[in-house]
């Protein structure tokens, strides 16, 4: 990767950990992100993690985090990682495919979501674009509370595809 890559995925990382130029992206871009009140707590190349408090917004008639709010917050986990691994590259779409949750414990406090499929996502925007052809890859996020507890498991599959210019 040359340095100028570098430096623009470097920039973008550093966009995506500062709080209020999130905050502002998700009002306009995220709706759902922004009212659910997720939060990027960290995100790197190789691992993205998100907070999703447990508030008025984000809980259903059963005293938990509403399942979609979950599945929202494992997903922005993962698709940071595909933002990231796309900068800097040829115009490529990357688009979910398949999605199986499970959900272990009731969620009641504060949960964060962490995947640590960088590396994998990034070997596949790479086959994609050397090969060509549309490649798959399955990413894992996991949701623990504030307890420590595992609340829930989420796989992915993101397909990643060079668009024709």
């Amino acid at each position: 990767m040359n340095s100028s890559a570098n430096k623009s995925i470097n920039n973008l990382i550093s966009k995506l950990n500062q709080k209020r130029k999130m905050w502002f992206y998700f009002l306009l871009k995220l709706p759902s992100a922004w009212f659910w009140g997720m939060k990027i707590k960290s995100v790197d190349h190789d691992k993205a993690v998100v907070n999703l408090p447990y508030n008025w917004f984000s809980k259903n008639p059963f005293h938990s985090i509403y399942f979609a709010a979950q599945t929202g917050a494992a997903e922005l986990s993962t698709g940071l990682l595909g933002i990231i691994a796309i900068e800097d590259k040829p115009p490529i779409s990357m688009l979910i495919t398949s999605i199986e949750g499970e959900f272990v414990k009731k969620a009641d406090s504060l949960t964060t979501f962490t995947c640590n499929d960088g590396i994998k996502i990034r070997e596949t925007v790479e086959l994609a674009i050397t090969s060509g052809e549309g490649q798959v890859v399955n990413v894992t996020s996991k949701g623990v509370d504030s307890y420590g507890d595992v609340v829930s498991r989420f796989k992915f599959t993101w397909s990643f595809k060079t668009k024709l210019t």
